[in-house]
C-alpha cells in the first residue's frame, strides 16, 4: 500500500490544498489562480491518492471545512480566504471581509406553527432536503421576506459566464403587494454545512445572468437546533457579501405557542 492511501481524506485534501496555495501564491496578493488540473500535479509531486471526485477537494474547502492553517495565516490583516469559481474547471483563492457567515447568538426567536406533513418530516433523506422541505410546507421564505414567493426549482444546476458550472438549492420567485417580481435564491445548510459568501455571490451573478428583469434577494437558511432554523438576507457590499436581515424561527406544534408568545411578537418592531 502507498504512503498516501493511509492517509485519511482530511489530511490528504489539506496537503493538496495547502501545496497548490503556497505553488502559486506571491507576497502580498490578494487573489491567486490556479486550476483543477493542479491537483493532480501536486499528488503526483506529493504521492498521496487522489478522490475519484477532484471537485471534492475544492468544495471540502469551499463550505465544510476550514483552510488550512498555514494557508490562514497568510491572508491581508483582517481578510479571510475564499475560493470562487473562475470558469470552466478554473479556481481562484481571493482575500475576503468574511467568508463564513454565522448566526448571530442573540437573535431572539420566533414560534411558528410546524405545517410540515408528517410523512415528509419521517422519509426526509439529509439535513439539507428536510430544510429545504421546512421552508416550503411552513411558508418561511414569504414569512421572512413579506412577499408572495412560489418555488420555481431545486437544485438548479447551471453555468454562469466568468464562473463555469454552479448549483442553486432552490430558486423562488415573488411578488408584493406592489406587484414587484423578485428572485429569492436559496442556500440551505445542515450537519457541518456552513454558508458560504462565495454560493451567496454565485447566486446573485446567476440571477443576473438568468433572470435579468426580476429584482435579486439571495437568501440563506440554516438549521441551528431542533426545530430552529435562521433565515438571512444579503446584498453585495464593497468589502463583500453584507447582511440585510436575520430571523430566527422555531416550528413547534401548537400547544407550545402561547398567548404570551403572541403578545410579544405584537410588541416587536417591523
Amino acid at each position: 500500500m502507498r504512503r498516501g492511501d493511509r492517509m485519511d481524506k482530511k489530511t490528504r485534501y489539506s496537503r493538496l490544498i495547502e501545496a497548490v496555495f503556497l505553488s502559486r501564491s506571491t507576497p502580498g496578493a490578494v487573489e491567486i489562480p490556479f486550476e483543477r488540473d493542479d491537483l493532480v500535479r501536486i499528488a503526483q509531486q506529493l504521492n498521496v491518492r487522489l478522490p475519484k471526485n477532484l471537485g471534492d477537494v475544492i468544495y471540502s474547502f469551499r463550505y465544510r471545512a476550514a483552510l488550512p492553517k498555514s494557508v490562514r495565516s497568510k491572508a491581508p490583516e483582517g481578510k479571510e480566504w475564499v475560493i470562487r469559481p473562475a470558469g470552466h474547471a478554473k479556481y481562484c483563492f481571493v482575500a475576503v471581509k468574511q467568508a463564513v457567515i454565522r448566526p448571530s447568538k442573540l437573535l431572539a426567536e420566533t414560534k411558528v406553527l410546524d405545517a410540515t406533513p408528517g410523512v415528509i418530516a419521517k422519509y426526509a433523506l439529509s439535513d439539507e432536503q428536510a430544510l429545504l422541505a421546512k421552508l416550503r410546507y411552513n411558508r418561511l421564505i414569504d414569512i421572512f421576506t413579506g412577499a408572495a414567493c412560489y418555488s420555481l426549482q431545486n437544485h438548479l444546476r447551471t453555468s454562469v459566464p466568468k464562473l463555469g458550472r454552479i448549483e442553486t438549492d432552490e430558486v423562488y420567485i415573488g411578488l408584493d403587494k406592489k406587484g414587484v417580481h423578485y428572485v429569492f435564491p436559496v442556500q440551505a445548510k445542515g450537519g457541518n454545512d456552513h454558508l458560504s459568501s462565495v454560493q451567496i455571490e454565485q447566486d446573485i451573478a446567476m440571477c443576473e445572468n438568468k433572470f435579468p428583469s426580476l429584482l435579486c434577494r439571495p437568501i440563506g437558511a440554516r438549521f441551528l437546533q431542533d426545530g430552529l432554523i435562521a433565515l438571512f438576507e444579503f446584498e453585495p457590499g464593497k468589502e463583500g457579501i453584507r447582511v440585510v436581515a436575520e430571523k430566527h424561527y422555531h416550528l413547534v406544534p401548537p400547544e407550545e405557542l402561547t398567548d404570551a408568545d403572541l403578545r410579544t411578537y405584537q410588541g416587536r418592531p417591523d
